[in-house]
């Protein structure tokens, strides 16, 4: 299907698929803007937005910043690209910028070109980096990450039998930057397969290193360190189709979801493994009935819930797999679900958000019409929920102060 995996919105990477924010529950829509162009995702810092979009047929990538009271152009700062073929589901602006107290990032590719570029908050370039052709029958999606004093960026690409014409396969990696002048620290050679959208998160056990947790068909789940890009362990057996969705964490337990737009979709639980004592990752479970492939799901003490892209909610328990309900809430989904004070609240592509209660039983407590095609995740700050759409970025709630 789409290249339109969930994205971090603030300065540190999701760990667990919930967006803890803001626990300001919003009640009503108070401002909607027009950024134009087609969307992208968006990042929220202390008393600004920051998107991308594109003029699509026409080209060209432009990153934004809107001021989060009144939804007001701060700025605008305008890329070159020249349109090329991607899925139709995608977009040139699909993936989400990152942000630090500082900077922001961007990512945007062409067939010659992968791209990323730190942005300070006025919008000045500060750095721009090249990494290389892009091989993709789809475009790019994933979005960096930015954790700790580093910006890290998945660049899983296809190989050349699942791209017609191609002369070549892409070559994969993962990379880490410098945030202040984009030079690599370390770069981490991977599989091409099929390209991934899968943006990574942050696995921090109890004892034990912090690691990068990335999915990809060719390279299953697998755990790096965030200092060097060492490989700490993989389970390459986890997905035999492409990754859209982020990983999800839930103690030592990592779940993640493939899938394919002829269906096929299942979610893979494994169980972490540990460097120290050398122990591999272990599988947990599978789930593969109504999985979803596009949106990632959520995690809060030992519930998990799986938005499908067909409208199906699952609860599940995060250790053993066992289902508490599979419900249909209806409508079609490419954003993924976030968590605002015990309720989750997920937008359909006609632009429904459809609010559900927070725990193992189900129900459906709110529905509102925004009637314009969304393919985002919503961004939760300032006891606002941030919604882009096709033409808008609405604000709903109360606006707060920015804690200084």
């Amino acid at each position: 299907m789409l290249p339109h995996s969930p994205r971090s919105f603030s300065t540190a990477p999701r760990r667990s698929g919930r967006d803890s924010a803001d626990r300001t529950a919003p009640a009503s829509a108070t401002q909607k803007r027009s950024p134009q162009k087609s969307p992208t995702l968006t990042s929220i810092g202390k008393s600004s937005c920051f998107l991308t979009s594109t003029g699509d047929k026409s080209g060209g990538i432009s990153a934004l910043c809107l001021n989060t009271k009144d939804g007001s152009l701060l700025w605008r700062r305008d890329f070159p690209l020249a349109p090329f073929s991607r899925h139709p589901f995608n977009s040139y602006a699909s993936s989400t910028p990152a942000l630090d107290a500082e900077r922001v990032y961007f990512v945007w590719n062409e067939p010659e070109h992968y791209r990323l570029a730190a942005l300070d908050h006025e919008g000045r370039t500060i750095w721009e980096r090249d990494f290389g052709p892009f091989v993709s029958q789809h475009g790019c999606g994933i979005s960096p990450i930015v954790y700790k004093d580093r910006v890290f960026l998945g660049n899983f690409q296809d190989d050349q039998k699942f791209v017609k014409d191609s002369p070549r396969s892409g070559e994969s990696f993962i990379v880490a930057v410098d945030p202040r002048t984009g030079k690599t620290l370390w770069q981490t050679p991977r599989r091409s397969a099929v390209v991934a959208y899968s943006t990574p998160c942050v696995f921090e056990p109890k004892n034990g290193k912090p690691a990068l947790i990335f999915a990809s068909q060719a390279d299953g789940i697998a755990a790096l360190d965030p200092d060097t890009g060492t490989l700490f362990w993989e389970y390459d057996q986890a997905f035999d189709k492409r990754t859209v969705s982020s990983p999800l964490i839930a103690d030592d337990i990592i779940l993640g979801s493939c899938g394919s737009g002829g269906g096929g979709n299942f979610v893979t639980a494994i169980k972490a493994g540990d460097p120290v004592a050398g122990k591999k990752p272990e599988l947990t479970y599978q789930m593969k009935k109504s999985a979803p492939y596009v949106p990632t799901g959520i995690v809060m003490g030992n519930l998990v819930w799986l938005w499908s892209d067909s409208g199906i909610v699952t609860c599940l328990q995060a250790r053993t797999g066992e289902i508490r309900y599979q419900e249909r809430v209806g409508g079609d989904y490419f954003g993924s679900p976030v968590w605002i004070d015990g309720r989750l609240f997920c937008v359909s592509t006609t632009g429904e958000i459809v609010v559900i209660e927070a725990s193992d039983k189900f129900q459906v407590l709110h529905r509102h019409a925004l009637n314009e095609l969304c393919h985002s995740t919503p961004a939760v700050a300032l006891g606002q929920l941030f919604i882009r759409t096709e033409k808008h970025l609405w604000s709903i709630g109360s606006a707060k102060e920015p804690t200084r």
